[in-house]
């Protein structure tokens, strides 16, 4: 059922103000700040308004020549401007600095929450979502927010004060020339509202295309060696300035909308004051009166002015806070479940048991069911999509099953806290990650605190430590981004260490050796076979040579295991990890 344009804009102003009140809720640890920042708004405002009787009694004071001026006169009169001029120059800068004070901190903590709720997202999430498109939601719609919040806070406490002020000075003082001049008033509203609502939708659109260039930078340089080998530089400099047009396009809409205001207000600020002299010419009115009614007009106008920036700026705001609340909204699908307990006993057996499992609605495993006795050597064997990443995945609870259940010592993993399984595990994947760190804070990762002496042992277990021992700093030496300056075995090996480092019950090993030369695959499988004891290793492995001496091999195909047994009762079968063997192994 469509919704009609009235309903339309009346659901969207609900959320607008949903979005306004879940950001100042960010404020309220600030509360303090804040009203010491309003507070010295209201002095500036005051202060302001306060300026305007005293310059009107310095010019009738300076002008009058029926009265001469006196030295007292001139003292009192010079002294309370330079003391409102310094009240106002005061409540101007603590005004501005603890109102963005605050604004920056809400800032600062939207953008730690956002990052620290990625971090407790499920895996599932990262693998549907492009990382440009998180990176630009964490930063650069924060980093809009931070522009706007700073000058948003400032201008909405300070100029609405100003903005009643003035208005009641003009009435006050003359009444009937304050309503000629505000006849042009009401008019200043339509074009805030009109260009506030392009500004928002435009301001979403930028952000979105702004991490499309981001995504797209992001692919270009993790992927330059693919981008180099087939000459494809010209196609990504297309597709990147292509990005770039399009986010040039949709903030110009923003540019545009924004600078049109102030000309408008100002226009009609303009007309309004020569209404206010033809009818000041009509009164008969003294000049000195009107030019302090006239610049008390001006104060009138130069809140509207600028709240009209604040009422744009907060339309291009919500649009960046939108986004960073949508992630914060998503839910994490792999959670501790309530009343969860810290897995504390020693792994004696894992059970998976009759496990289903898809992504959305495409079945990757279906009716799993094997037992593991702890210090069994696991293989998984198959080609690729068959299920054994996912399968091993279930383990740490990257992912939840479906149906089944997966059991540790008799008792459902998801009855234990994610922190205490995942300690129990290690896990070297076959796309080798390395921080942009020293080659020491890479196998430390997992233990932060352990000491040097323990960081060369796992070295040592993994045969990295030659290697190590090589480089220009040892294990002082940074291995760059994705450690780059390392060959894919050295690479390996790091991880491997990092593992073995964490001391883990459970070993998962995907691919561990896939990037390794025939030595150093030799090395790392004695170093495999020396963690065996006392730990459960699941292995997956596309060369069946690292795996032969597995206590036990699943083979899958689409999702089920359909062989099991040791490498020398597989190989008496004709079957697949027959026929997979064979492949490898027949000259």
């Amino acid at each position: 059922m469509a919704f009609s344009p009235f309903l339309q804009h009346r659901w969207v102003q609900h959320v607008q103000r949903k979005t306004y009140v879940r950001l100042v809720g960010y404020a309220r640890p600030y509360t303090w700040r804040l009203l010491a920042g309003t507070l010295c708004g209201i002095l500036f405002a005051g202060s302001t308004v306060g300026l305007l009787p005293v310059i009107q009694e310095m010019l009738g004071r300076f002008f009058d020549t029926d009265e001469p001026l006196t030295h007292q006169v001139a003292f009192v009169i010079g002294g309370l401007l330079v003391l409102l001029v310094l009240v106002r120059g005061l409540g101007q800068f603590l005004n501005s600095y603890l109102i963005q004070w605050v604004g920056n901190r809400v800032v600062l903590d939207l953008r730690v929450a956002t990052f620290r709720h990625l971090q407790a997202l499920s895996v599932g999430y990262f693998n549907t979502t492009e990382t440009g498109e998180m990176i630009s939601r964490t930063v650069n719609d924060s980093m809009m927010l931070e522009r706007a919040v700073s000058t948003v806070l400032t201008d909405i406490v300070r100029q609405p004060i100003v903005l009643v002020g003035a208005a009641v000075y003009a009435v006050t003082r003359n009444w009937r020339l304050a309503f000629a001049a505000l006849v042009a008033f009401p008019l200043c509203i339509v074009p805030i509202a009109i260009f506030g609502r392009r500004v928002r939708k435009a301001a979403r659109q930028s952000q979105e295309h702004l991490s499309e260039i981001v995504s797209v930078m992001q692919e270009s340089i993790r992927g330059v060696r693919i981008v180099k080998a087939f000459c494809m530089e010209q196609r990504e400099e297309d597709r990147f300035a292509k990005a770039c047009e399009t986010f040039f396009r949709r903030m110009m809409r923003v540019v545009c909308a924004k600078a049109v205001i102030q000309p408008i207000v100002i226009f009609m600020a303009g007309i309004g004051i020569v209404l206010a002299l033809f009818y000041a010419v009509s009164l008969g009115m003294v000049w000195n009166e009107f030019i302090v009614m006239a610049l008390a007009l001006f104060l009138l106008y130069e809140p509207v002015k600028k709240l009209s920036k604040v009422h744009l700026s907060v339309e291009q705001s919500s649009a960046a806070a939108d986004r960073i609340f949508e992630i914060l909204d998503t839910p994490s699908l792999v959670t501790d479940h309530a009343g969860a307990e810290p897995l504390q006993d020693r792994i004696r057996e894992i059970a998976f048991h009759h496990i289903h499992f898809a992504y959305q609605d495409e079945p990757v495993l279906t009716d799993i069911d094997f037992t593991v006795k702890a210090g069994e050597r696991i293989a998984l064997v198959g080609g690729s999509g068959a299920g054994k990443t996912t399968l091993v995945n279930l383990l740490p609870r990257f992912f939840d099953v479906v149906e089944g259940s997966v059991l540790i010592n008799g008792t459902d993993i998801r009855q234990f806290t994610l922190h205490s399984l995942r300690l129990k595990m290690g896990v070297v994947t076959q796309d080798t990650f390395l921080f942009n760190d020293t080659v020491a804070a890479n196998i430390a990762y997992g233990c932060p605190d352990a000491p040097m002496e323990d960081i060369i042992r796992a070295a040592e277990q993994a045969y990295a430590d030659t290697f190590i021992s090589g480089l220009p700093q040892g294990y002082d030496t940074v291995v760059g981004e994705l450690g780059m300056l390392l060959s894919g075995g050295q690479r390996q090996r790091l991880a491997i260490a990092r593992a073995m480092l964490n001391d883990p019950e459970i070993l998962i090993l995907d691919e561990a050796t896939s990037a390794l030369d025939t030595e150093s695959e030799r090395m790392v499988q004695k170093a495999i076979d020396q963690l065996v004891e006392g730990r459960t290793v699941f292995a997956i492995a596309h060369r069946l040579s690292t795996i032969m001496n597995c206590d036990r091999i699943l083979v899958l195909e689409n999702g089920r295991i359909v062989e099991q047994g040791t490498h020398t009762d597989l190989l008496t079968q004709s079957g697949i990890y027959r026929r997979l063997h064979d492949m490898q192994f027949t000259p």
